[in-house]
């Protein structure tokens, strides 16, 4: 399979032990890794066994030079990450939820160096020589128009070489902030209504659809963690009307109970077929996993995205209901793991998309 290249902002993630809130570890430790939505899918490709490449811009400093080398140590190629002496790393800070507690999530991101830096600096044809997908997000996009630009030309280059595009919508509230004229939603729905009709392959959560493009399931409270799965492929099929380019929409579906529970499962529609499928299932019927302890969620969607594309650029997973099946479980595991990264390997996921879901012990 030819190489697949992601592209977007990476950060520090600082992050208290356990359950801890930031006031009750500060001043004390914090854990420091480095994530990004666009470096964690390229991680679980390169885990994969995919030849996974990350573009970003990052300062010359020892931290971005420890970022470089997590990513390299994870087999990503980083030669095309340009260093610069203008901005700084973004960072997160993350309180983990439990029960009835939410996650938060805390950004520090503004003068980041891939918000400053133009879509001109990246040299696109060495980039893609030997690439056949691109994968972008709508993060990366929120935060900065030079930022929004860059990514914009990068989908314009990707698809004028003949490569297939996946986005993820992943709409940010506490971002799309640098046009004081619009909101958050507006500037959001605007500027990703310009990079979709370059899209081959959408991937949203049960909210962006609504949020980004305002088209929304019916009798649906996601606030309370009640969806109807049967009204999203509704949802799919109106968004490929007005983005005919389309030819997979994916949706996530997260029933939060908790922060500690979630029941989590997925749909892909396939344009040519006018065809939802959904995963898993059980007798023929979709039953989500019912994931009860949850250790870290941040990320599960990217690994869902990183997962779909594999299976859909791999000739062992022939349809794509057996593709979104590989992703869903992905992406489950993905919740078992600390940090954003998914470390779970084709083998464990294969097992669990096959009905191996007790969790025994393997001797």
């Amino acid at each position: 399979m030819s190489k697949v290249v992601t592209f977007g902002e990476i950060m520090g993630r600082l992050a208290p032990p356990g359950f801890l809130r930031l006031p009750q570890a500060m001043p004390g430790s914090l854990d420091v890794t480095f994530a990004g939505a666009e470096a964690n899918v390229a991680a679980s490709l390169s885990i994969l066994g995919l030849d996974a490449h990350f573009v970003t811009a990052l300062p010359n400093n020892p931290i971005a030079d420890a970022c470089v080398n997590s990513l390299r140590s994870i087999g990503i190629d980083t030669s095309s990450i340009l260093r610069s002496d203008i901005g700084r790393l973004g960072l997160y800070f993350l309180e983990t939820g439990a029960n009835q507690r939410p996650s938060r999530v805390i950004y520090d991101r503004d003068g980041s160096t891939i918000g400053q830096t133009p879509a001109d600096a990246y040299d696109w044809d060495k980039i893609f020589a030997d690439a056949g997908w691109f994968h972008v997000t709508g993060i990366t996009p929120a935060v900065s128009q030079v930022a929004a630009e860059a990514t914009l030309h990068a989908a314009e280059a990707a698809k004028q070489r003949g490569l297939t595009v996946s986005c993820d919508l992943n709409f940010r509230g506490k971002l799309w902030r640098w046009d004081s004229s619009a909101s958050p939603h507006e500037l959001a729905g605007r500027t990703m209504r310009q990079l979709l009709p370059l899209v081959d392959v959408l991937i949203a959560n049960e909210e962006d659809c609504g949020d980004v493009l305002q088209i929304r399931a019916a009798e649906t409270d996601v606030a309370s963690g009640k969806l109807s799965a049967e009204r999203y492929p509704e949802v799919a099929r109106r968004v490929v009307q007005e983005f005919p380019n389309l030819r997979y929409v994916a949706t996530t579906l997260r029933e939060s109970i908790s922060a500690s529970h979630n029941n989590w499962g997925a749909m892909l529609y396939d344009a040519a077929a006018e065809s939802a499928s959904f995963a898993p299932q059980s007798g023929g019927e979709y039953e989500p996993y019912s994931i009860r302890n949850i250790v870290d969620r941040v990320g599960g969607g990217d690994s869902f995205a990183a997962g779909l594309i594999f299976g859909l650029l791999n000739d062992d997973y022939p349809t794509p209901e057996a593709a979104l099946q590989f992703a869903v479980a992905a992406s489950c595991l993905a919740h078992s793991i600390i940090g954003d990264l998914n470390f779970s390997s084709r083998e464990e996921i294969d097992a669990l998309a096959k009905g191996s879901a007790s969790g025994r012990v393997v001797r």
